[in-house]
């Protein structure tokens, strides 16, 4: 292994810095050359590759988002993109390729390693929605995010004793929505592993509002419909005012959180190892508490298991 490159795929997240830091830093520790692979798999087809050195990844551990910038990539997933890519790979010399992002990013790079190219992918996503790995870099910055914009909602909210539905990311997993509703105090949480009854919901608001509750906060996962709408029929029915709050790509952006900056740092070095160590269509994640190292295709087959108890244990302390 004398030359490994880094790229980062798919959606931005918080942490991705922090793991090409590890990487690059990581690699030049073992005496390994180590190029930086610009916007993604389009950048590696087209060529967009650089060498990088201690100093190409100072000062950018608390930074959101990628220095190697990321796009999405409609050639690459074409044989001929990836034949492309492959050649560009062995024209720069490059043996071993560290893959930063999601599901999507990880497929690419499995089909690379059946190419003959040494791949390990770490999980950069704000969704955590890779059930091999308790957490994603960036999950936890974001949910701090969200935290963050409840608390300031939650005050505008009880002073007009209006509801809120606050609209949050994750595509077909809760994970954001769960947690902050829990750590948000929400009254309402609402995921696509669930879904939801209008008129249940609107029954609880009534519940509440006998009980004394000012306000309402109800969080969406924008995987299970739009707020706008949901509040809408929510003012329709209950005749309480209702608003709106989309949260958006705030959710992507922003320093990463101390417990992400540490993750991408562990999770980078691990994944230097795994190419010294002369395996491929690998994934790092942690489990347990501790990084590991999985098959990516048995990775990817591992089902998603719903946390019952945790949403439980939001309605619980919601009543």
């Amino acid at each position: 292994m004398k030359t490994i490159a880094v790229l980062t795929s798919g959606g931005d997240a918080p942490g991705m810095n922090a793991a090409i830091r590890a990487v690059v830093r990581m690699a030049i520790y073992k005496g390994i050359r180590v190029m930086g692979v610009q916007r993604g798999y389009h950048g590696l087809i087209n060529g967009e590759i650089l060498d990088m050195d201690r100093h190409s990844v100072s000062d950018i551990i608390h930074r959101g988002g990628t220095i190697l910038r990321t796009a999405r990539c409609e050639e690459f997933k074409t044989e001929a993109g990836r034949k492309k890519a492959v050649n560009v790979l062995r024209v720069f010399g490059v043996d071993g390729l560290v893959v930063i992002g999601g599901d999507g990013s990880f497929a690419g790079a499995q089909l690379l390693s059946e190419m003959g190219i040494a791949t390990v992918g770490i999980p950069g996503t704000i969704d955590n929605d890779l059930p091999y790995t308790e957490y994603t870099l960036g999950f936890d910055t974001a949910l701090n995010t969200v935290l963050d914009a409840i608390n300031k909602i939650r005050d505008t909210s009880s002073s007009h004793e209006r509801i809120s539905v606050v609209e949050v990311m994750g595509r077909n997993c809760g994970d954001i929505a769960l947690y902050s509703g829990i750590g948000g105090g929400a009254e309402s949480v609402i995921i696509p592993e669930i879904g939801y009854e209008i008129d249940a919901l609107c029954k609880t608001i009534f519940e509440g509002k006998l009980r004394g509750k000012m306000h309402n906060l109800i969080i969406l996962a924008e995987g299970v419909g739009g707020a706008t709408e949901l509040a809408k029929q929510i003012e329709d029915i209950t005749g309480i005012e209702s608003r709106a709050t989309v949260l958006g790509h705030i959710q992507r952006g922003g320093s990463p959180s101390s417990f992400d900056r540490i993750l991408a740092s562990k999770m980078g070095v691990a994944a230097v190892e795994v190419l010294i160590a002369g395996r491929s269509g690998r994934v790092i994640g942690m489990v347990d508490g501790k990084i590991i190292d999985e098959d990516i295709n048995e990775a990817l087959a591992i089902p998603r298991k719903f946390n019952d108890k945790l949403y439980d244990i939001s309605k619980i302390l919601s009543y």
